[in-house]
């Protein structure tokens, strides 16, 4: 569409059909090219427009809402426990995704950190420098968001 200086102006015929295409599921993107206008016109429009931005808004999660209730439903049969094991992966992603099986969580992180610190405290003769150790390991932990590394009794300076 040639754009001759003048703003596209959205009249209600067409406001009603991107909503209607928005409402199936399709992107903006698609809305502006069946109505011939840019993306951009369909935000200023709800820009200037706060019913056609509210109306926007409702009729792109209309179909979000449609499939997870969908799924919901689906999941309450014990034939479909794909769709709750679906969601879960989603909702819930640091319990229940996949990993590869290359990759490392933050627990075993600092589960390793924490026998590493054991380790030094049985293998490090010389306190000041065990502390010193442990102090930059719990710290490093800490900084995982982790469970910290045990530190070292202060009775042995």
């Amino acid at each position: 569409m040639a754009n001759d200086g003048k703003r596209t102006v959205l009249d209600e015929i067409k406001k009603r059909e991107i909503l209607a295409i928005l409402a199936v599921g399709c992107s903006r993107c698609t809305a502006a090219k069946y109505v011939g206008c840019a993306v951009t016109t369909i935000k200023r429009t709800a820009d200037r427009d706060p019913e056609f931005a509210e109306d926007l808004c409702r009729k792109e999660n209309q179909h979000e809402f449609t499939y997870l209730k969908n799924i919901r439903q689906a999941a309450e049969k014990p034939q479909y426990w794909r769709a709750a094991a679906w969601v879960l992966e989603r909702v819930f992603p640091d319990k229940y995704a996949r990993r590869g099986p290359d990759v490392i969580t933050i627990k075993q992180i600092s589960s390793l950190l924490a026998r590493f610190a054991e380790i030094i405290v049985e293998e490090v003769p010389v306190p000041r420098y065990r502390k010193n150790i442990l102090k930059r390991l719990e710290t490093l932990t800490r900084g995982l968001g982790g469970p910290a590394a045990k530190k070292e009794p202060d009775d042995e300076r």
